[in-house]
């Protein structure tokens, strides 16, 4: 798979006004034709195009056109810089639809009486609503309290499972750093 470089016909222009490549390899090189490559060395064709340093771009190294130019039948080999991106993807706010808004604050109901070790801050990130709602509901104070009805948020699809799990997990080392805190105070008492 030999692929042609980024601007071939800049990179010709570069490639005619500083080496000594034959017409030929340059040709190949760019995937240009050799009467092409003539007529840039002529000053006919690709008047006003700047050259396009290939060695800068990554694409060729002054080894390769070294080795080329001492040996007119050895063809350019274009360096292929492979990048793997990898990471996770960032996270974008899920769209909630219009109907299943109003079931947040049931969510919320729900995570406060099955998972009450999970803090305020966490229920308001996972459910999509603000901290104060859900200090709220869990004080009852709610504007609506009275007619809220406890529902499985990852039933209902606003988070994952493991989005549940996750934070229960954070919690829950919370938990044990506050314990071991409280204890530490009673010893030094």
């Amino acid at each position: 798979m030999n692929n042609a470089p980024l601007m071939p016909m800049a990179t010709a222009v570069w490639l005619v006004e500083n080496t000594s490549l034959t017409f030929k390899q340059i040709a190949e090189f760019c995937k240009l034709h050799e009467v092409e490559v003539q007529g840039i060395a002529d000053g006919e064709v690709a008047k006003g195009i700047v050259g396009y340093n290939p060695i800068i771009a990554g694409q060729l190294t002054r080894e390769e056109i070294n080795l080329s130019s001492q040996d007119s039948n050895r063809p350019l080999n274009l360096n292929l810089n492979e990048i793997e991106i990898e990471g996770e993807e960032k996270k974008s706010k899920k769209y909630i639809p219009l109907s299943k808004r109003q079931d947040k604050p049931d969510s919320a109901l729900w995570l406060i009486k099955q998972h009450a070790n999970l803090k305020d801050s966490q229920i308001a990130k996972l459910v999509g609503i603000t901290k104060s709602s859900a200090t709220a509901i869990r004080n009852k104070s709610y504007w609506n309290y009275n007619n809220l009805n406890a529902k499985d948020p990852v039933a209902m699809g606003l988070f994952t499972q493991k989005d549940l799990l996750n934070a229960l997990e954070k919690a829950e080392k919370r938990l044990k750093r506050e314990k071991k805190e409280r204890e530490k105070e009673q010893l030094s008492k």
